[in-house]
């Protein structure tokens, strides 16, 4: 059992709390009863797993499987689990998986594709990942000044989601969205101060959904690209949404128009 802080492996998986220790290790971290047990269902392969005896005793069948999919298995103590968590009370299971194995391939086809310009907040985006995989969102590329994609809380936010969902960072957004709008694919933007209600919009065609910083909003150069600019109605003298719930509303309406034709 590893028990001490000092141990070269518990250091090694700390430094992945950070962008630079993730970049460097090329490898995410993933915390949790629930995020293990889909990384299992969907086969992926662990470099690192540590558990508590506790937790092996809890889900002694989830542990046999995951140490299937793991390189290295070592159990540790609950303080030591503690430390590599970067939850304030982990439920007694890490792993590390390499960055490159986790997402599939988008379609071919684009029907329904999104794209976050400087998103911050990681439970914003975690939130809007679980979304979008409940919506048959195709893509999701985000902008590089935006939140890691990999940043824990995002993955935990996901509930799970994150590994389904095809994702991407993209340094150049206007590039990506001038492709897809020469293959046929409408472009729409979200603003707060335009005269078109996002439900009047014809979501039956392929659609990419623009949406921005959670105070700034869009960038000028991406709104400038946009076939059509709408807005969700707020009453109340309310100022705006959340953006994951606004991406929701948005996402819903897509998916509420296709399945009525």
């Amino acid at each position: 059992m590893i028990n001490s802080w000092q141990n070269p492996l518990v250091k090694q998986i700390r430094k992945l709390h950070r962008t630079k220790g993730r970049t460097e290790q090329n490898q995410i971290l993933i915390e949790g009863t629930h995020l293990i047990e889909t990384a299992c269902r969907l086969d992926c392969s662990f470099i690192n797993l540590c558990y508590t005896e506790q937790w092996e005793q809890q889900y002694s069948q989830l542990c046999q499987k995951a140490i299937k999919q793991a390189k290295r298995v070592e159990i540790v103590s609950q303080e030591v689990l503690s430390l590599l968590a970067t939850t304030i009370n982990p439920d007694g299971i890490i792993a590390t998986l390499e960055r490159s194995q986790i997402h599939p391939q988008a379609p071919q086809q684009l029907q329904l594709g999104l794209v976050l310009e400087r998103l911050q907040d990681p439970g914003n985006l975690g939130t809007i990942i679980r979304t979008s995989v409940a919506t048959g969102v195709d893509q999701l590329w985000l902008s590089q000044d935006s939140v890691e994609i990999d940043n824990p809380k995002v993955i935990r936010a996901s509930a799970g989601e994150w590994f389904r969902l095809p994702m991407g960072v993209v340094e150049d957004l206007p590039g990506l969205v001038r492709k897809y709008h020469s293959q046929g694919v409408q472009i729409v933007a979200t603003l707060p101060d335009t005269d078109m209600l996002y439900w009047d919009l014809d979501f039956t065609q392929p659609t990419l959904l623009l949406l921005g910083n959670e105070g700034a909003g869009l960038s000028q150069s991406l709104i400038d690209l946009a076939d059509h600019l709408v807005k969700i109605p707020l009453a109340n003298q309310v100022e705006s949404l959340n953006v994951a719930i606004a991406t929701s509303v948005l996402l819903y309406e897509f998916q509420r128009q296709n399945r009525q034709n």
